[in-house]
């Protein structure tokens, strides 16, 4: 029982250190930007940030050829081109992929 307890203990520390290291990341982030010029090359490179790292999260997923994460990938598609929000896009893929996970496993 002793065991336990100190397993459960050391999940909450290294929770409560991962959630404290993301958020001086963001912070340090944050304040760190405020000393540098905004040029519109950086700008730029801002704006294409979230892309890069959606594409380093589905690449891959979509290479190892299954078909709930195919399906999911086809979802998002069709989302963002009906509706052109990437937020609700993600959200419906990953709904699509769960769902077919469980109904097609």
């Amino acid at each position: 029982m002793g065991g336990e307890m100190g397993g459960e203990m050391g999940f909450y520390l290294a929770l409560a250190a991962m959630a404290a290291a993301s958020y001086a990341c963001r912070v340090a982030g944050y304040l760190l930007m405020g000393w540098v010029p905004i040029t519109p090359r950086l700008e730029a490179a801002l704006k294409a940030m979230p892309l890069g790292v959606m594409v380093g999260i589905v690449t891959p997923a979509a290479s190892s050829g299954r078909a709930p994460e195919l399906l999911g990938l086809v979802a998002v598609a069709v989302v963002m081109r009906l509706s052109g929000k990437d937020v609700i896009a993600a959200v419906v893929g990953a709904a699509v992929v769960a769902l077919a996970r469980r109904f097609l496993a």
